[in-house]
């Protein structure tokens, strides 16, 4: 994917989590792809903000970071080995 896509908003439940793209979109990928995310005490996983000019968002208290593009094109996050 060559295009990128910035966010403007998040938002987590306890499913899913949503990002409200600049352009008005909103995505939404399952928290089950983020085993950090999904295992992490909620004000944690609430404690979050953009990062790289908006194309991916950070939970510092995880030390956990996630590309919004890889939101986009539909894989589960793997952890690196």
């Amino acid at each position: 994917m060559s295009t990128f896509v910035t966010g403007k908003s998040i938002r987590l439940d306890e499913q899913y989590l949503h990002v409200e793209l600049a352009d008005g979109r909103i995505i939404s990928t399952p928290l089950s792809w983020y085993r950090e995310l999904q295992s992490a005490d909620e004000p944690s996983r609430n404690h979050h903000h953009f990062i790289c000019g908006g194309t991916g968002i950070e939970w510092p208290a995880l030390d956990y970071h996630l590309s919004i593009e890889s939101m986009l094109i539909n894989v589960p996050h793997q952890q690196a080995a």
